[in-house]
C-alpha cells in the first residue's frame, strides 16, 4: 500500500463523530478497497471542549476552519453547513490551494456548485458530494456514474425525511400535521425550526443537484418551485387513502424543449407505485432512463452512520484516483435551461377547499372550474366542523394545471371559502 490519504475534517456534530467511528471501525477493510489508509489528521469545530463518544487527542485541533486548507493533508471534509459563510470560504480556499473537497452540504452546492466545479477542473482536484443528497442512498454515484450513458428523462423521489416521517405517521395513525410536528421535533428528526424542511427548501436545494446531475444543466435552485406540507390536514390523506392514493412530498425534475421544469410539492402517489410505500425517514429517488428504464435508489436519508458512510465512500474514491467532472460532465458542457412553464404541463389534480356551509357553495366552485376549463373527475363533500365549515375535495381530469391555476383565482377572495385551498398534484 502507498502512503494514507490525509484528511482534515471540519465539523463535528453528529456526521462528523460518524465519519471518525466508521473510520475507526472499518479501516483496514477501506484500506483493502482504497489501495491505501485513510487517516484524519486534523479537525476543526466550535468547541473543544464537547464529548463526542471518541477520543480527540490523536487529531491536530485548528480553530480556524479556513486554516485547514493549509494543513499537510490531501482532502478537506466540510461537515459544517450553511450556504456561505465558513463552509464556502473553507470550500474555495481548499480548491484554490489544489486539494479536494468533499461535502454533505447540499444548500452550499445548490447555490455555489458551479463556481466550486469550475475551480475543482480547474486545480485538478476533485469536488464530491455523495453525503448531499438522501444520506446513505448512493444516488449521486448512480446518476454520475452507473446511469451514465443513459438519457434520463425524469428524476423524483422523497428527498426529506422530516416531512415523510411527518406524512406516514398522519397517514399511519391519523392525527393533524401539527401534533406530529411535535412529536417529530421531540424525536429529534425535526429541527426546533423546522421551516426548511416542512415548507420544502431542503428538498429543493437536494432536487436542484439531481438535475444537474440527470440532465447535464447548470445547478438551477432559483428555478424551483416549492411547496411544504404544513396545509396538509389529516382528512386529506384519508382522503388520498380512499381514492387509492398516499401522499408523499415529491421533488420532480425534467428536461425538454420548454426549458427545465423543477418542482418540490405534495403529491397524491398511486398505492401501486413504490414510493407509496416509503415511510418514515427514509428517502427514495426515481430516474427514469432511455436505455435503463427505471431505477429506485432507496435508504436511510440522514443520520450519522448513513451520512458518514456516504462522506468515506467519496473519500475511497479520491483515494483511488477517482476524480471525474462533479456534475457527471465538465463545467463548461453544463447547459444553462430557463425553467419551463408549470402552465403548460398536464395532469391531474386533487384540490381541496375549506368552505361555508351554506347553500351554492359547491355551484361556485363548480362554475369557476368550468369557466376556467377544468373538468371534475369526483368532487367529495365531508361532514361540518365545529366552526360551521365543511370540506370540499375536488380530483379532475387530466388537462392543463394553467387551467387549475386560473380556477383557483376565480375563487380567490371568495367569501364562500374559509382558509386558502390545497393543490397536490396526482403523480402519473
Amino acid at each position: 500500500m502507498t502512503k494514507p490519504l490525509r484528511i482534515a475534517l471540519a465539523g463535528l456534530g453528529t456526521v462528523g463523530g460518524g465519519v471518525i467511528r466508521l473510520l475507526d471501525t472499518n479501516g483496514a477493510l477501506i484500506a483493502r478497497r482504497a489501495g491505501r489508509p485513510i487517516e484524519i489528521v486534523a479537525v476543526s469545530a466550535r468547541d473543544r471542549s464537547k464529548d463526542r463518544g471518541v477520543d480527540m487527542s490523536r487529531f491536530a485541533w485548528i480553530d480556524d476552519t479556513t486554516a485547514l486548507a493549509h494543513a499537510d493533508v490531501d482532502v478537506v471534509v466540510e461537515l459544517v453547513g450553511g450556504s456561505d459563510g465558513p463552509a464556502l470560504t473553507l470550500a474555495r480556499t481548499t480548491l484554490g490551494a489544489g486539494k479536494s473537497f468533499v461535502t454533505a452540504n447540499k444548500a452550499m452546492l445548490a447555490h455555489h456548485g458551479l463556481e466550486l466545479a469550475r475551480a475543482a477542473e480547474t486545480a485538478g482536484v476533485a469536488l464530491k458530494f455523495e453525503a448531499a443528497v438522501a444520506g446513505g442512498v448512493p444516488v449521486i454515484k448512480g446518476l454520475r456514474e452507473g446511469a451514465a450513458a443513459n438519457e434520463i428523462e425524469r428524476v423524483y423521489g422523497i428527498l426529506n425525511g422530516t416531512c415523510n416521517f411527518i406524512l406516514s405517521k398522519m397517514e399511519a395513525e391519523g392525527r393533524d400535521f401539527a401534533d406530529v410536528l411535535a412529536e417529530a421535533q421531540a424525536l429529534g428528526f425535526a429541527e426546533s425550526d423546522p421551516s426548511f424542511d416542512i415548507d420544502g427548501v431542503d428538498a429543493a436545494h437536494k432536487l436542484s443537484l439531481l438535475a444537474s446531475l440527470a440532465f447535464g444543466t447548470q445547478p438551477a435552485f432559483g428555478d424551483v418551485a416549492a411547496t411544504g406540507i404544513r396545509h396538509v390536514l389529516a382528512a386529506d390523506i384519508a382522503e388520498a387513502a380512499a381514492l387509492g392514493y398516499r401522499v408523499r412530498l415529491l421533488g420532480l425534475a425534467e428536461a425538454g424543449p420548454a426549458g427545465l421544469f423543477q418542482r418540490v410539492h405534495p403529491h397524491l402517489v398511486p398505492v401501486s407505485h413504490p414510493l407509496a410505500h416509503v415511510t418514515g425517514a427514509t428517502n427514495a429517488v426515481v430516474a427514469e432512463g432511455n436505455f435503463v428504464g427505471r431505477l429506485l435508489f432507496q435508504g436511510a436519508g440522514a443520520g450519522d452512520g448513513p451520512t458518514a458512510s456516504a462522506v468515506v465512500a467519496d473519500l475511497i474514491d479520491i483515494a483511488r484516483g477517482e476524480f471525474g467532472p462533479a456534475f457527471a460532465m465538465p463545467a463548461d458542457a453544463l447547459t444553462a435551461q430557463g425553467p419551463a412553464d408549470a402552465g403548460e404541463r398536464r395532469g391531474r389534480a386533487y384540490v381541496r377547499f375549506t368552505v361555508a356551509d351554506r347553500v351554492g357553495v359547491l355551484a361556485e366552485i363548480a362554475a369557476a372550474m368550468r369557466d376556467a376549463g377544468v373538468s371534475i373527475e369526483s368532487l367529495m363533500q365531508r361532514g361540518a366542523h365545529a366552526d360551521g365549515s365543511v370540506l370540499v375535495a375536488i380530483v379532475t381530469h387530466e388537462g392543463p394545471e394553467r387551467s387549475v391555476a386560473q380556477a383557483l383565482e376565480r375563487l380567490r377572495g371568495s367569501q364562500s371559502l374559509v382558509g386558502q385551498p390545497l393543490w397536490m398534484h396526482i403523480l402519473g
